[in-house]
């Protein structure tokens, strides 16, 4: 009883990274990797030997290719996450992600890029697709620095009995999503039908500008429909698939 409590006092404690910490890590991170492979071109050019230029060149692939497994694995997190004041931490140890696993989510968040992001939205532990592929999660290192609006505690309520079952959420988030999507083609062709978008640009594909401008502005407005749907159907908050709240 006594070690479950300091078990739930401890995950109490814990504090998981939002969205806009995590992704000046990413900057910065691409800064660092921008500049490594900038000073392997100017050695490679101003060094006029094949011999050194294949062993520059093999070292910045190297270091783009092992900076964050390395980091994550030895450090808790790279230079990104140090600056931002983030720690990389394994879900099962609760310490360090071994370097296979570092290894496994840095190729994954290559892979996918900035999507991977999207299921911090919806996670109890603010976790990407690439955190929940490898089990990790990315927490606050030192509190005494971190501002309450740069991470959240877990969003225990997404466990909850009163929570619609998972593949009631599923199929209501696809619902709406399918939804939104038919929304945005009749909008298209509403407004081709009144002219604000060319027949040419429909027929054709042949757009001008403020076709272009149009049309964009659609599929942001989708984009931005579908974030919301995701969102609030994983909260339980979409109607007919609502948290059950007693009372």
């Amino acid at each position: 009883m006594v070690e479950a409590a300091a078990s739930q006092d401890e995950a109490l404690e814990r504090a998981y990274a939002r969205f806009w910490p995590r992704v000046r890590a990413v900057y910065i991170d691409a800064i660092i990797l921008l500049l490594v492979m900038a000073a392997g071109l100017v050695i490679a050019t101003s060094i006029k030997a094949n011999s050194v230029a294949r062993a520059v060149g093999f070292a910045v692939a190297a270091f783009w290719l092992l900076y964050e497994p390395i980091m994550v694995a030895f450090a808790g997190g790279t230079i990104g996450h140090l600056r931002t004041n983030l720690r990389v931490v394994d879900d099962r140890t609760h310490g360090n992600l071994g370097l296979p696993k570092a290894f496994a989510r840095a190729v994954i968040k290559a892979l996918l890029g900035l999507p991977s992001f999207v299921t911090m939205l919806v996670t109890r532990r603010s976790q990407a697709i690439h955190d929940l592929i490898t089990g990790s999660t990315v927490q606050v290192r030192d509190f005494s620095r971190a501002a309450p609006s740069l991470y959240i505690r877990e969003r225990a309520e997404l466990a909850g009995a009163a929570m619609p079952s998972v593949g009631r959420r599923v199929v209501f988030i696809l619902g709406y999503a399918l939804v939104a999507t038919v929304l945005c083609f009749l909008l298209v062709g509403v407004l081709a039908d009144v002219r604000l978008i060319s027949a040419a640009c429909v027929d054709q594909d042949r757009c001008t500008y403020r076709d272009d401008l149009i049309l964009y502005s659609v599929v942001i407005g989708w984009f931005a429909a579908f974030l919301a749907v995701l969102l609030l159907g994983w909260r339980g908050k979409l109607y007919g698939c609502r948290l059950h709240r007693p009372g």
